[in-house]
């Protein structure tokens, strides 16, 4: 039989407890985090607007201004994950918190100054764009919306997924659009893949075009070419990916067949910065 602790040991200890959550190992921290972002789902689900079957989405800011403290809640879970804690997760859930990172930060930009904006650009200057300053409390330092998706999701040798470009959003419409979940590592391959499907069958955004037989591709492709020759699912060049998209970029057969064989020339589309805002 046990001896109850005298109320002086129960109150002592009580009080460790707090310290002891601090002192808390790497495996610990990584163990207790949520990889469902339940709270960040909720949120997206809720002010996410779906367009053209997840081809586009807009974000009803003035519905997640009303809500700023859960998101700043959100953030907030972020932000406590350590450098040492993020290296114990699995190569999908580092991922998925960096793109979840990206987007939550970067809804937190736009609310910083909405409605008073027309583009994230605003966000910038004529010195520096709305990327580049060190604002974001991550893995144990500021960092930049920069640093994560160049230095952290496209940094050769760790990832080396294209896709990563459908899954960050800019909060622009040019963007591929803001999903309306958080991204999750147990079911990361299948989201990023149907970001991929999203994107790719938006006829605004990337198409072929008949009448110049050549195919119209987001400016994505320009500016971040180098990625889709990795070699990611078997992905060596900017044709060899676009092909696998040809019956969604175009209608008739032997179009279709072309495109798949990467016999077809490539232009690139303006980007359209407005901010991805839905109708208030």
């Amino acid at each position: 039989m046990t001896h109850p602790l005298p109320r002086r040991h129960l109150l002592l200890a009580a009080a460790a407890l707090p310290a002891l959550a601090l002192h808390r190992p790497a495996w610990a921290q990584a163990a207790g985090f949520d990889h469902s972002y339940a709270a960040f789902t909720a949120l997206l689900k809720r002010h996410v607007l779906v367009l053209r079957e997840g081809q586009a989405s807009q974000v009803r800011y003035g519905g997640l201004a009303a809500e700023r403290a859960a998101l700043k809640a959100v953030l907030d879970t972020l932000s406590a994950v350590g450098e040492a804690a993020f290296a114990g997760f699995s190569k999908p859930q580092q991922m998925a918190f960096l793109i979840n990172a990206y987007n939550a930060f970067t809804l937190e930009l736009i609310l910083t100054r909405w409605p008073k904006l027309e583009s994230i650009k605003d966000l910038g200057s004529l010195l520096q764009s709305p990327w580049k300053p060190k604002w974001v409390p991550l893995l144990g330092s500021k960092v930049s919306l920069d640093n994560i998706e160049h230095d952290m999701l496209r940094t050769r040798g760790r990832f080396d997924d294209p896709r990563v470009h459908f899954a960050v959003n800019c909060a622009s419409i040019g963007c591929p659009a803001l999903r309306e979940e958080a991204f999750v590592a147990d079911r990361l391959e299948a989201q990023l893949a149907e970001q991929a499907l999203r994107f790719m069958a938006d006829r605004s955004r990337n198409r072929f075009d008949a009448a110049s037989g050549r195919l119209q591709v987001s400016k994505i492709f320009d500016w971040f070419g180098e990625d889709f020759r990795l070699g990611h699912q078997g992905v060596t060049s900017l044709p060899v990916f676009l092909g696998r998209y040809a019956d969604v970029l175009a209608d008739a057969p032997a179009d279709r067949d072309r495109v798949r064989r990467g016999q077809v020339p490539v232009a690139f589309l303006d980007y359209d910065w407005k901010l991805n805002d839905a109708p208030r």
